[in-house]
């Protein structure tokens, strides 16, 4: 038997090889590995640290106060005030309504709470907490504080809520803010201020809130907290203070805008005061209106459908987004173009017959008066309202003379007040007419043109505008509501200055004889010489009346035996005091019937008020012959009544 010998020399080449590669491959192991570190460690070492910074340290922002909103005496119309709120992150809860349930034996939380954390939450990411309920009392909070380790995802905090104190009141130009929603979110990511909304819930909606919403907002704070593994704050490492939105200073007097809402009492319509010659608005008046606190904690399901389907409309921003015929408010405008175009220079007058006559037509263009007015030059043509007469001016000037004149007093155009969703109107021409219809212009709708119907449609703001520059001798200031931006530490104030939006030369004589004639219109045989009675101070005025539905040539238009909504729109523009204006304004009452008796006695008010500072001693307009009790100066009408079938524009 033969023992084979094994060959330690070729074994031990074989394990020397193996145990090389071996220490090859730890040592390229231990290789990476410390490539890894040093990319890790070195290269790589501020990323890492600001991530491991991150874990330990949260950047909290802090909301800024968000700026007042005050009226020209310093009554405040927006502020602020901290309340706390329950919320729920709905990310992390398990079961929502399990919890909901078991939070309501510790806070109430009422169906319309329900309600309105249902429609938040619809509006929100599933990370943002929503509050479940607001304005807790502290013994709420206290009670819940106490049991707030049995409800992980559920918290109390203290945030700022926006309060309106004087509710309706000028709620269109105050306006009001909401929750933000991914349009906002839109909109501040385009203009570059996403950043500043860290941490913040609401922006400006409307009005002045959103107008202003740079101004108010403010700019946001942060803290650095420290946090341990719980995300638990341990302390403060550092903080930015946040700085509070600037103040915003209206021309709006708080008082007169109460003056002029109660004025309207039941009746649906718009109002706008301007001072002439700075542009400032004194009064701006949307009916009906309603209280922008719904909106602030997010408004519920019945309040918004309420609104929102009420046939008044009061969400509606009526003096810009308000569109309606003009009516015989136009005809000084008119005026004004046929006696700077050279079409009625005086003594120039026409025998009314009670209409108008097209050539070769045998269509009538009736004036408001059956039988007419006999002769009526320029001035006693604004002031008796003379339809005729104004009927032959527009077909002599042509609409394209007329609507480029007129133009310049702000009509077809947007006046640049600082509200947002302001419409133009319209200022008809030919090539309009085209475009819209793709059919030819005829005389007759120049004729109607003249009297402020067919397809003019003006907004409550440029007819008040309108009348400003009028009033202002061509000269167009901008409108706007705020006269100055108040920073709210140091009070330092920025003035908003007047500025010229337009000029137009007139003639003196020409626009002493229209301004004679709207005086006229608050005189006895005026049609508003109700509204002129025994004023202290003299009144420039027009009054309108706009159709709503057509009635046929020959019948005649009976208020009672129509329904409400479809009676006439009336108008009313004026100017005081005439021979130095102060105030302009312009007020539509819609479906109230005649300018000098609806919209007249609203006026009148506000212009007591304004010039006088005295307060309202007449009924509201619920009265179509409602008198003006005497005020003083002027001397007081002994005309009788003008008769019932005779009040017109």
């Amino acid at each position: 038997m033969r023992t084979e010998l094994k060959n330690f020399q070729h074994e031990q080449y074989y394990f020397r090889l193996r145990l090389g590669f071996t220490a090859f491959v730890v040592l390229a192991l231990f290789g990476v590995l410390a490539a890894r570190f040093f990319y890790l460690q070195i290269s790589q070492y501020n990323r890492y640290q600001t991530l491991a910074e991150k874990n330990r340290i949260s950047l909290a922002p802090i909301v800024p106060n968000r700026g007042l909103i005050i009226d020209k005496h310093g009554v405040v119309l927006a502020h602020n005030f901290f309340v706390y709120t329950l919320e729920i992150t709905p990310s992390k809860v398990d079961d929502l309504e399990a919890t909901i349930t078991e939070i309501k034996q510790f806070v109430e939380i009422s169906p319309l709470d329900r309600k309105r954390f249902s429609k938040l939450r619809e509006e929100s990411h599933n990370f943002e907490s929503v509050p479940i309920r607001t304005h807790l009392n502290e013994v709420e909070a206290a009670r819940f504080a106490v049991n707030h380790y049995r409800f992980p995802g559920v918290e109390i905090k203290s945030r700022l809520f926006r309060h309106y104190p004087l509710g309706k009141l000028g709620a269109h130009v105050v306006g009001y803010i909401g929750r933000i929603n991914d349009k906002d979110l839109s909109g501040l990511e385009k203009s570059g201020a996403l950043s500043n909304y860290k941490g913040s819930d609401h922006v400006g909606k409307s009005g002045i809130e959103q107008f202003y919403e740079p101004n108010l907002h403010g700019t946001t704070g942060f803290q650095q907290v420290e946090i341990d593994a719980d995300g638990r704050a341990v302390r403060v490492l550092s903080s930015t203070a946040p700085v509070p939105g600037n103040n915003i200073i209206l021309s709006i007097d708080s008082k007169m805008q109460e003056i002029a809402e109660t004025a309207f009492g039941e009746h649906r319509g718009a109002l706008v005061a301007i001072e002439p010659k700075t542009g400032a608005v004194l009064a701006y008046v949307s009916q009906p209106t309603f209280d922008p606190n719904l909106f602030v904690d997010g408004i519920d399901v019945e309040n918004w459908k309420a609104l929102n389907d009420s046939l008044d409309k009061p969400l509606i921003n009526r003096p810009i987004r308000g569109i309606y015929p003009p009516g015989s408010t136009f005809k000084p405008f008119a005026a004004m173009a046929g006696l700077e175009n050279g079409k009625r220079a005086p003594p120039f007058a026409i025998h009314d017959a009670g209409y108008f006559t097209l050539a070769n037509s045998a269509h009538h263009y009736r004036d408001w008066k059956p039988g007419g007015h006999g002769m009526v030059d320029m001035q006693r043509a604004i002031t008796i309202s003379c339809d005729t007469f104004f009927y032959g001016l527009a077909l002599e000037l042509g609409i394209e003379k007329l609507t480029d004149f007129v133009r310049h007093f702000g009509f077809g155009e947007k006046s640049g007040i600082d509200i947002q969703g302001e419409i133009g109107g319209l200022l008809p021409t030919p090539e309009w007419k085209m475009r819209r219809y793709k059919q030819p212009w005829y005389q007759g709708e120049t004729v109607i043109a003249g009297i402020g119907q067919g397809y003019t449609l003006v907004t409550p703001m440029q007819l008040a505008q309108a009348t400003a520059i009028l009033a202002n001798d061509g000269v167009a200031m901008k409108p706007r509501l705020v006269t100055e931006i108040q920073k709210a530490i140091t009070g330092e104030t920025q003035i908003i200055s007047a500025v010229v939006q337009d000029k137009i030369t007139l003639n003196p004589e020409n626009i002493a004889i229209v301004r004679r004639g709207m005086m006229d219109v608050t005189l006895p045989g005026g049609t508003a010489a109700s509204v002129g009675a025994n004023a202290a101070y003299a009144i420039a005025a027009k009054t309108g009346t706009a159709q709503v539905i057509g009635i046929k040539q020959n019948e005649k238009y009976n208020a009672s035996s129509i329904n409400e909504r479809h009676r006439d729109h009336a108008l009313f523009i004026a100017y005081a005091p005439a021979e130095d204006p102060k105030i302009a304004l312009a007020v539509i009452v819609e479906n109230g019937g005649h300018g000098g008796s609806a919209g007249g006695p609203i006026a009148r008010k506000v212009m007591d008020y304004y010039l006088l500072g005295k307060l309202p001693v007449i009924d509201t307009v619920a009265d179509p012959k409602a008198t003006v009790k005497p005020t003083g100066a002027r001397a007081p009408t002994t005309a009788a009544p003008i008769p019932e079938e005779e009040l017109h524009d």
